[in-house]
């Protein structure tokens, strides 16, 4: 059997290499190492207004983490002052092709900013600084380092067992959170230091958000769930 094709949504940036500074479409890596070590294969999706067709000939999506937060418009609400939008591109087509995945049946995994985005797509709401919620920024490490944290999984869940265990230790670097659930999606994940919600789901499938980063843990499991989620229905 061919190898199950996982779709990544990558990140609009200006990189420079030798002597050239260029708008560059790209994400971690370490995505596509994830994918490919669980028999996957991984193809990059930038932002696209044909959502229908980039979802063409795909078994799986990830809507990937990137350092820019989701415009709040998306949700009715007023930007705070420490929330960054990412280009208008990406946040159009990731909400789209996000749905586009979901009204398709595809496994669906959103890794931190993803998580965001799969809440919001589905009319759910975010917390726009969690300093302000929580008392503190522990969720955020420091530049160019993520935190460290535990996390606790519902018994049963789709979370509980993609990581394979009722409990993780994590890496996340992000300062915002999910508000209001989106319709069809349920916490199963908390944060066992302040119970901020760490994972969310649906009903059917596998549809699953994660406020960590799998991909950058060579431990995780998840993203390994995902490509077998992507071969069971490749085989259906």
């Amino acid at each position: 059997m061919t190898r199950p094709v996982v779709g990544v949504t990558t990140s609009l940036d200006e990189m420079t290499a030798g002597g050239w500074t260029e708008l560059t479409a790209g994400t971690p890596a370490t995505y596509v190492a994830a994918i490919q070590h669980a028999g996957g294969r991984a193809v990059l999706l930038p932002p696209d207004e044909d959502t229908e067709g980039a979802l063409d000939g795909l078994d799986a999506l990830i809507v990937s983490g990137a350092s820019g937060d989701t415009d709040p418009a998306h949700y009715g609400a007023e930007p705070h002052p420490l929330t960054h939008p990412v280009a208008p591109s990406r946040d159009r087509f990731e909400m789209r092709v996000t749905r586009a995945a979901l009204h398709r049946g595809l496994p669906v995994l959103g890794v931190c900013r993803g998580m965001h985005v799969l809440n919001v797509a589905l009319g759910g709401t975010l917390e726009q600084h969690l300093p302000d919620l929580l008392g503190h920024g522990g969720h955020a490490g420091t530049p160019g380092v993520f935190a460290e944290h535990d996390v606790r999984l519902e018994q049963g869940s789709l979370a509980a067992r993609a990581v394979g265990a009722p409990t993780a230790r994590v890496k996340s670097y992000h300062h915002q959170g999910v508000g209001d659930l989106g319709a069809g999606l349920r916490a199963t994940g908390w944060a066992s230091r302040d119970g901020l919600v760490e994972a969310v789901e649906g009903d059917d499938g596998f549809v699953l958000g994660v406020l960590w980063h799998p991909e950058e843990d060579d431990a995780s499991e998840v993203i390994g769930a995902l490509v077998r989620a992507a071969r069971e229905r490749r085989g259906a």
